[in-house]
């Protein structure tokens, strides 16, 4: 009883804690999600005109009657959707093939969890507010016939994830906390506790005001504890859902009261149900491993060493990340924030300007029109005809008959927005040529490729930013591979050639052991990107690179057999179009080849 006591106390003592680092560093980061809000606002086309900027009475303007939209505009013009895909170098020539098999099945993953739509997102979000979070996580309830868990990688919107206060970097914080709306019947479901009572505000769930009452938002707080592990914390208002003091490492339920493990209901070993979750730091072969090179980890030393040392099983480390879960993705690093500088935050005044001046010009145009005079006597037919009648009874009338156009002068309005325009563009760097438009002052091929090189070197610091984002990314993703991957999985990866090979990525390949005989993990890999991913997506340029290469000789001579199978097998490769049939009758072709070869130089000898 007393024990259970203890363990309330902790308990509210842990809640008490999170929920004040919640609040203060909530509090700290006010300002910064009300400018998220803005930013959102200005990006999705928001009405408001700001008062002027130093007037003595800042009085709430009308909403504009027009809105040219520059900020989406200029977030659309550099949306990139390519994915960059990942390049793992080993620091070891021994290491090379297992660089291999990392790289391709990063590249596995990629297509299986849709980075395509995550990067869409991406793209967007990270102009617009300045950065962005992915989450990545091992969802250990996905299940296959021969693999038990997967990866899972999420995108997190800025709002959801409050950093600690007066720390830049991540990987330098003590703690950070991600909040996420969730559903009370999933939240009950996966945490088995009952927060049907709980009710709170969650913009999160409809991405605006209101109640939701089915809807709760959970808190992720994670932390590194005293030994430089990671810490997660959850909880929903004054419910603690989960505490792991080091939630990265392996845990197992064992029986209280023989120490077994327990993957049933009850302990075979004694029958007891009592059984509390232990972290474990090793595990015991119990029979050899066979790596991919065919080596062998015995799980038993062999019968001379065991003779001289010892009866002694081969223990193995459990690999632990170590690291948190969050990448962030900045837009252009920014000194003292933790996520970098916004687009929108950089043309807002001009934005403003804009839409002051198109209301300014439509509230004109509105306001023109034209005015007839006559005299008072006269008779005027008011109808939409094109021939209009009017009765005059003597020819002076007639001279009475006048249209005055009022057209208001709208060139000075239009030549402000156009200046300001253009000033948003010089900010970014976007030019004419960078957007696909018709550019004037590209003369020539070669002057419209400096021009939108140019325009491209602008905007390189964005690139680099999302390259070294991804790296990082698969960095982790690979780190949680090693951690909980425990079967071997199939890798596939396409040769130039258009053919596929397949290959095993198993955890143990990375097992090696050091002069003193201790067991350590291989992970010191170099990861990056393939800065030719780009081109790679463009189908119908590297169509056109396959194509020049063939017809300069590049694949051998082009009217050899041989070399025209390799040019439609990469075609094949690249999707064009009938590719696979055509490539398919040169095969046929030269199979009769090579047996009327064959049959020749049966009936010569």
């Amino acid at each position: 009883m007393q024990q259970s006591e203890q363990q309330a106390v902790q308990q509210t003592e842990r809640l008490q804690l999170w929920q004040e680092r919640l609040a203060k560093n909530q509090s700290a980061y006010a300002e910064e999600l009300a400018a998220m809000e803005r930013r959102q606002a200005l990006y999705s086309g928001s009405r408001e005109i700001m008062p002027h900027v130093g007037a003595m009475v800042q009085n709430a303007s009308q909403p504009a009657g027009v809105v040219r939209n520059i900020v989406a505009e200029m977030v659309e013009a550099q949306v990139d959707s390519a994915v960059p895909l990942p390049k793992v170098t080993a620091r070891r020539e021994q290491d090379e093939k297992l660089a291999h098999i990392i790289e391709d099945y990063l590249k596995n993953e990629v297509d299986r969890l849709s980075f395509a739509n995550l990067n869409d997102m991406d793209e967007r979000i990270t102009p617009v507010q300045g950065g962005d979070y992915f989450l990545v996580e091992w969802d250990a309830s996905r299940h296959t016939h021969t693999t038990r868990g997967e990866l899972s990688v999420r995108l997190l919107h800025p709002k959801q994830v409050i950093p600690q206060n007066g720390v830049t970097e991540i990987e330098e914080m003590d703690f950070i906390i991600i909040r996420m709306a969730m559903t009370k019947q999933y939240v009950t479901e996966k945490y088995g506790k009952d927060v049907q009572a709980e009710g709170e505000e969650s913009p999160e769930s409809r991405g605006g005001d209101g109640m939701a009452e089915d809807v709760v938002t959970v808190n992720f707080g994670y932390f590194r504890n005293k030994e430089g592990g990671i810490g997660r914390y959850v909880w929903v208002n004054d419910v603690e859902l989960e505490y792991f003091e080091d939630y990265q490492a392996r845990m197992l339920q064992r029986c209280q009261n023989c120490g077994a493990v327990i993957q049933g209901h009850a302990c075979s070993s004694c029958g007891s149900k009592t059984a509390a979750l232990q972290r474990e730091d090793s595990f015991l072969l119990w029979e050899d491993v066979k790596r991919s090179d065919g080596s062998l980890i015995h799980a038993y030393p062999p019968y001379a060493q065991m003779q001289a040392e010892g009866w002694r099983q081969t223990q193995i480390p459990y690999y632990k990340p170590d690291c948190y879960p969050i990448v962030v993705r900045k837009n252009v690093s920014s000194w003292g924030r933790v996520l970098g500088e916004s687009d929108t935050d950089k043309i807002q005044d001009q934005q403003n300007a804009i839409k002051k001046c198109d209301t300014r010009v439509q509230q004109k145009l509105d306001k023109g029109g034209s005015v007839l005079t006559k005299h008072i006597d006269s008779r005027l037919e008011l109808s939409d005809d094109q021939l209009k009648v009017v009765e005059v009874h003597n020819p002076a009338e007639v001279s009475c008959l006048h249209v005055f156009n009022l057209q208001a002068d709208t060139a000075g309005d239009l030549s402000v927005a156009e200046q300001n325009y253009q000033s948003a563009r010089n900010i970014l760097g976007i030019t004419d040529s960078f957007q696909g438009r018709q550019d004037k002052t590209a003369t020539s091929g070669t002057a419209k490729q400096i021009a939108v090189a140019q325009a491209a070197g602008r905007l390189e610091s964005k690139r680099i930013m999302k390259n070294m984002t991804y790296a990082h990314l698969y960095r982790v993703m690979f780190q949680f591979l090693l951690a909980y991957s425990d079967e071997p999985r199939m890798v596939r990866h396409d040769r130039l050639d258009g053919t596929t090979i397949y290959s095993v990525f198993q955890k143990y390949d990375f097992l090696a052991q050091d002069d003193a005989g201790q067991w350590y993990w291989k992970d010191d890999f170099l990861f990056s990107v393939d800065t030719a991913a780009a081109m790679a997506s463009n189908r119908e340029a590297m169509w056109q690179e396959v194509r020049e290469n063939f017809e300069k000789g590049a694949f051998g001579n082009p009217g050899e057999i041989q070399t025209l199978l390799l040019f439609w097998r990469m075609m094949a490769r690249l999707n064009y179009p009938m590719a696979e049939e055509i490539r398919t009758q040169l095969e046929e072709r030269e199979r009769m080849q090579n047996n009327t070869a064959k049959g020749g130089e049966n009936h010569a000898m």
